[in-house]
């Protein structure tokens, strides 16, 4: 019973983390106004471990790889916890263990962000419709405007109605399909 607690609260307060400072990095990377609420509250929950992170961690090429790299280790962390806290006896050697829950804990990083892809582009969709000038607008649309562009430029609105959201949703649909299962391989590969 006490493990469940545990497993709930690390997966919860570490999931949260991780899922902010992906938000922050790719907030960065897209150039999403830094003077909206959310851009300011990413900023202040995570800048306590960031900015010491980058003087051992710089960017490079204008990625903020010490905010990837500190996602990616929270997601690293919950793997391993989790593990450990469910009783499974990690017997292999060190080396294997920690290239398994690696790769693991990358793949999650890439799951996580096919579903910011996904609910940023119904958030948007259904914000055009309701108050397309609320104050998230800005930070939506540098989310989804480079993969909903690809989709505009080959498939023109039907009856002035924009198409691209559905078929991003069905492409990301279909990649979250695609990282589950490379998600079940490595880990029977590392079992």
């Amino acid at each position: 019973m006490s493990s469940q607690i545990l497993i709930f609260l690390l997966d919860t307060v570490l999931g949260l983390f991780s899922l902010a400072l992906l938000l922050r990095f790719y907030m960065q990377l897209l150039r999403a106004p830094y003077y909206n609420p959310l851009s300011k509250f990413l900023v202040a929950i995570t800048n306590f471990i960031v900015r010491p992170v980058r003087r051992i961690i710089p960017s490079w090429r204008g990625f903020d790889l010490s905010t990837l790299v500190l996602a990616w280790f929270a997601q690293f962390i919950i793997l391993v916890g989790v593990n450990i806290l469910r009783g499974y006896e990690l017997d292999s050697s060190a080396v294997s263990i920690f290239i398994g829950f690696g790769l693991l804990a990358l793949i999650e990083l890439v799951r996580m962000t096919l579903y910011i892809i996904m609910i940023m582009i119904i958030v948007q969709a259904v914000l055009s419709w309701i108050n397309p000038y609320s104050p998230l607008a800005p930070i939506l649309d540098s989310f989804t405007r480079p993969i909903l562009g690809i989709f505009q430029r080959r498939f023109p609105p039907v009856a002035n109605v924009d198409l691209s959201p559905l078929f991003a949703i069905i492409v990301v649909q279909l990649l979250l399909m695609i990282v589950a299962g490379v998600q079940q391989e490595i880990s029977v590969m590392f079992r």
